[in-house]
This record gives structure tokens, sequence and C-alpha cells, in this order.
């Protein structure tokens, strides 16, 4: 008994070690990031390592807001994902709905084609549909541009289905009986009782979209169209770069990402079992 106790307290130790490892590895990235910001831009080119800035300055953040269309990239980026975090939760929900809980012809095919276009790389449709935004529906440096593509998702959808299966039918069986119809009964019962899977497609889409890169810059030409991730991966002056105004800048790009996630942790941590069991 004694030596099996030890071998569980052995085996937590080690757990607790390599966890704590990961930990650091994680965290100094962000923590060089944070510290980068706060030097003065000679200091933040030098290649000496300097974990603990002698004297820190401000001089970047009010640099990243002076001498950058900043504001326009972050207005841009909350813009693009505000709507893009509504209209997914709103079509990505009817679809929902349909697949878990409606009957009609062809159902099970649609909804396997649908998840047949995921397999699909990003990269083989990329061409595509730049194509037909920009070439032929003449949409290109527009906010249409950005956000036509990523309207309703399929992963979402299907997030989407998997938790409203979980869903118990009898609540959609008797507002039938009580004549309620189909679209009643999603506003009125499907809505309500889903707003924990709802909130989890909004959170990840929100992030999803904020951290959108490589869609905008292919669509986008000019300063005032950009997100701030865009901004800040063209964030030069005078061809040379300021790497601590773009430490101070990509600081703010993951200040809401990180509000976000500690205040709503929990839907975070909900969303990697969401519809993983049925009942």
């Amino acid at each position: 008994m004694k030596r099996a106790n030890g071998k569980r307290i052995g085996a937590r130790v080690v757990s607790y070690a390599i966890l704590l490892f990961w930990i650091v590895i994680t965290l100094i990235p962000l923590y060089w990031m944070l510290v980068m910001s706060f030097k003065d831009t000679s200091m933040s080119a030098s290649f000496s390592p300097e974990w603990f800035p002698k004297n820190p300055s401000v001089a970047t953040y009010i640099r990243f807001f002076t001498e950058t269309d900043a504001m326009r990239w972050l207005g841009n980026s909350l813009f693009i994902s505000t709507v893009l975090t509504f209209t997914n939760v709103l079509f990505c929900s009817l679809a929902g709905y349909a697949f878990a809980k409606l009957r009609f012809p062809g159902r099970n095919t649609i909804f396997w084609m649908l998840l047949g276009t995921m397999m699909i790389p990003a990269q083989v449709t990329l061409i595509p549909v730049y194509i037909i935004v920009v070439n032929t529906l003449q949409l290109g440096n527009t906010y249409t541009a950005i956000m036509l593509p990523m309207f309703a998702t399929v992963g979402n959808i299907f997030l989407m289905k998997q938790y409203m299966s979980t869903l118990p039918t009898t609540l959609i069986q008797a507002a039938r009986i009580d004549g309620c119809s189909e679209w009643r009964i999603f506003y009125k019962i499907i809505l309500p009782i889903s707003k924990p899977g709802l909130a989890v497609l909004a959170i990840f889409t929100f992030v999803a979209t904020w951290n959108e890169f490589f869609w905008p810059f292919l669509v986008t030409q000019t300063s005032s169209m950009r997100t701030i991730q865009i901004g800040l991966a063209s964030f030069k002056f005078a061809e040379a770069t300021d790497f601590g105004a773009m430490m101070a800048g990509s600081v703010i790009a993951a200040l809401p990402m990180f509000i976000l996630f500690f205040s709503l942790q929990k839907y975070f941590l909900q969303g990697i079992t969401i519809g993983a069991v049925k009942g």
C-alpha cells in the first residue's frame, strides 16, 4: 500500500513539474512582449536580453496611437468581429436547429456534404473565393469583402447541431401540439434553453474573427480598412521597424482576448466538451 501511494505521489509530482514547465514556456513570449512594450526604440532593438526594463516608459504606447491609424484598426476589428459574431449566432443556430430537430428530405446528405467541405484545406478554396469576391462582385477593400466568406461557418453549424441534439425533443413536440409555429418554437423555446451553447459560439467566433489575419490582409489595400492584426504586420516607420511600438500594439491587440477569456472562462472550458455527451 505504501509503495502504491509513493508511486502515485511520484507520478503526481512529475505531472505537476511537466505542467509547470509548460506554463513557463508558454508565458515567456507573453512576458517578453510586455517587457519590450515599455522599452524605448533603441533598447527594444537590442539583441542583449533584458528581462526587467531599467527605465520603463509608456512612450511606445503613445507613439503607437499617435503615429499610426491604431484607433481605426481597433475599430475595424471590433466592428467586423461584432457583426460576424451576430451573423454566426443567428444563422448557425437556425441551421443547427434544422439539422438537429427537423425532418426534411436530404437532411443527412446536406449535413454530411457540409461536413465534407471542412476536409478541404482553406488554401484550396482561397483563390476561387478571392476571384468571386474581388473580381466578380467588385467588393475589394470593403467590409463586405472581409466578412462575406465568414458570415456563417460550417464548424459553427456543426457545433450548434451537436448542442441542439442534446435538447429534449418532448418540449418541441408539446409546443407543436399547442399550435406553435417552427419560428415561434425556435424563438420562444430553443433559444432560451440554448444560451450556454450560443455563448460558446459567440465567444469562439469573436476570438477567431479578432485574430483573423490572412483573408483581411488579402482583400484590403488601404490603411483605413486594415484590422489591428494587419496593422501590426505592416508596422514600419521610414522602412525601419519600431519594435517597442509594435510590442505595445501587440499588448493592446491581445488585451481584449485576455479580458474575454478570464471573464468568461467557464464558457471556454464548456466549449471543449459541448455536444460530446448526448442525453
